[in-house]
């Protein structure tokens, strides 16, 4: 059993159902062949991680970036609109249907922490959207650094006044979270299992389906 000072999450793919790629499929169906789509997308989404590697800039800007060098390894138009669309779609995506009971369950006896590579106007909508109350949310504007980057990690550490030894982090991604935290000496993470990424043993996290097995984890 698991007993952390704080519970530290991702948000978009682990608590908030990412809608990105359904967004991007929407959007390019008039220049990819919808049987090029998944490919398509699977492009956007490595570029904005490289994206995410660098400096800080706004998560505009992230999108911008990812589309413009897809739409060129593609040969297909790159419009400033369509960046603009998938950026003002973050806003109005809600949580995934395990997540809201038992985060509220796990909010009544533990402070939740969000660790989110959003910007600060962006994100409120979708805390709000997962009801249960939060202790802090910390953005990457405000860290200055993009997770995968352990200096995202390490202002959040700086401003709970906490270190590694004293959270449990929750994410559906190794590639953005849980390699980090395995390199900064994270012990207890929680993998949820979304499907969008392999679980890799390496990494030594505990393996949840969803939310709903976050409870049992720290002995609710």
């Amino acid at each position: 059993m698991l007993r952390p000072k704080y519970i530290t999450f991702d948000c978009y793919g682990t608590l908030i159902y990412f809608e990105m790629a359904p967004v991007a499929r929407r959007l390019y169906a008039d220049r990819v062949a919808e049987a090029d789509l998944q490919r398509f997308t699977d492009d956007f989404s490595a570029y904005r991680l490289d994206e995410v590697l660098g400096a800080w800039k706004p998560y505009r800007d992230v999108v911008e970036g990812a589309l413009r060098r897809t739409c060129k390894r593609w040969n297909i138009d790159y419009r400033d609109s369509d960046a603009a669309k998938v950026y003002a779609a973050v806003p109005t995506w809600g949580p995934h249907p395990d997540v809201v009971e038992p985060l509220k369950r796990v909010a009544a006896e533990y402070p939740l922490v969000i660790l989110s590579n959003s910007m600060v106007d962006l994100i409120p909508p979708n805390v709000e959207k997962l009801e249960a109350p939060f202790h802090a949310v910390y953005t990457a504007e405000e860290a200055q650094a993009y997770k995968p980057r352990m200096q995202a990690f390490e202002y959040m550490f700086d401003q709970l006044g906490c270190g590694p030894e004293d959270i449990l982090h929750v994410s559906s991604s190794f590639r953005y979270d849980l390699m980090t935290a395995h390199d900064l000496g994270i012990k207890d993470k929680a993998f949820v299992n979304r499907g969008h990424e392999p679980l890799n043993a390496y990494y030594q996290v505990k393996e949840i389906p969803s939310i709903a097995g976050l409870p049992g984890l720290v002995g609710l």
